[in-house]
């Protein structure tokens, strides 16, 4: 986080409400460029409802979104997608039994003409593929190996690869290390870092504090909707943060130093 840059994204007071039901109560948070922005709670926090409100899934009831500055009000994810804010999902949204390139270009393909037809650039499209893989530092033994062979980690990296070269400014991660095992997760924290470093913000959704904490820049804790602190990089112990997202007896003494609610 650079704070000479002005915030990426700003949530100002975002509250979400299904019926009777308060899923959100206020919430704000602000990402920069180059930011990893952890956002952290149990289940039932809220976690989920915030991200699909940031990414055009929900309209928030109350509250307003400014992205690079301006008003946004997505009416669907499409014009999310098109602002550049980018969402990876727990389920990927791949197709297992399709080649690794053609899952990264699901959705754009490139195509080349011949004659009156026009048809998939499967040469452009695992040239690709490679390269951004391997800017990620994962080695493929090749573009047309099929999805469903990789790791749980290997997918993820394929998807946020995916998400950066289509123009991603804002990427969304949703638990991506929720079911991967100690070296898959390792693998996905470094592809994290290499992307931060690039200038793009990342928005880390997890529940598991020692993820958070090995990449994180700032760190938000949801609870019940509402956001109970915000803490930087070194302002905050692992224990800490632990009892913050519990809602613990250290809370109050921990909302002092954490300047409140963001």
């Amino acid at each position: 986080m650079n704070p000479e840059h002005a915030p990426l994204v700003q949530m100002k007071k975002i509250a979400k409400h299904f019926g009777s039901v308060i899923a959100l109560a206020g919430v704000s948070l602000e990402v920069f460029p180059g930011e990893c922005h952890c956002l952290l709670g149990d289940n039932g926090a809220g976690k989920s409802t915030f991200i699909k409100t940031m990414s055009g899934v929900h309209k928030p009831t109350k509250g307003e979104i400014l992205f690079e500055g301006k008003p946004m009000n997505f009416e669907r994810p499409r014009d999310a997608i098109d602002a550049g804010i980018a969402t990876v999902y727990q389920d990927l949204a791949m197709i297992p039994l399709m080649s690794i390139s053609r899952n990264f270009f699901m959705g754009n393909e490139p195509t080349r003409k011949v004659g009156p037809f026009k048809f998939f650039d499967h040469e452009y499209a695992n040239q690709v593929t490679m390269e951004e893989m391997n800017k990620m530092g994962i080695s493929l033994r090749g573009p047309d190996q099929a999805v469903g062979t990789l790791s749980g980690g290997e997918r993820q990296t394929v998807a946020i690869a995916r998400a950066v070269h289509f123009g991603a400014k804002l990427l969304i991660l949703d638990e991506p290390t929720s079911a991967l095992g100690v070296r898959q997760t390792a693998n996905v924290l470094a592809t994290i870092d290499k992307v931060r470093k690039q200038g793009i913000a990342v928005v880390f959704i997890t529940h598991n504090v020692r993820h958070a904490l090995a990449v994180g820049d700032r760190f938000t804790v949801l609870n019940r909707g509402k956001t109970l602190g915000t803490a930087q990089r070194g302002q905050i112990t692992p224990d800490e943060l632990q009892d913050l997202m519990a809602g613990g007896q250290e809370l109050v003494a921990l909302e002092g130093s954490l300047g409140g609610t963001v």
